[in-house]
């Protein structure tokens, strides 16, 4: 009776916001674990589980956001490795030789609380855990952050929050 209530509400919220169900619905890799599963796992669990955030993963643990991302509530605008691709190399080593500048790239990706793709559609902008604000616009029937990275799955459940697939990694503001 919940799973069918569940998958009731989740067409039902499609129908209603064609906006989510468009963005929610862009093809992807890898599919999403699967809800259940997902549900009982933290951010970080059910992102080791999917085999499009391996690098994602990695650098959490290498900046020691591993166990904050386990514990509260949180929001994670999470780039795939197919956007961590488009970093440049020297970037990502010079990320990975700095952990504080890892860390402030890493949590310019993080919202404090559960912020269901429902709810993203109606803001301007969010304010994340790095401090700074990531901008978010509806064009198309499509999500973007900052004007061009795209939202392309939502609302990839886990036991302490949600996870949007993006397409881009975020840089933070100088």
């Amino acid at each position: 009776m919940k799973s069918r209530l569940i998958a009731t509400l989740g067409v039902a919220t499609a129908a209603a916001c064609p906006i989510i169900a468009t963005a929610g619905t862009a093809a992807t890799a890898a599919p999403a674990p699967p809800a259940r599963a997902a549900a009982s796992e933290t951010i970080v669990g059910v992102a080791a589980g999917d085999k499009r955030f391996t690098t994602l993963v990695k650098l959490v643990k290498s900046a020691g956001l591993a166990g904050t991302l386990s514990k509260g509530s949180y929001t994670v605008f999470a780039p795939t490795d197919a956007a961590f691709a488009k970093v440049p190399k020297a970037t990502l080593t010079a990320l990975g030789k700095d952990k504080a500048k890892l860390k402030a790239v890493l949590l310019y990706h993080v919202v404090k609380g559960k912020v269901p793709a429902s709810k993203v559609v109606t803001l301007k902008s969010a304010k994340t855990l790095n401090g700074a604000s990531v901008k978010i616009s509806v064009k198309g029937g499509k999500v973007y952050l900052n004007g061009s990275t795209r939202v392309t799955k939502t609302d990839v459940m886990a036991s302490n929050g949600i996870i949007h697939v993006i397409n881009k990694v975020l840089l933070p503001p100088a």
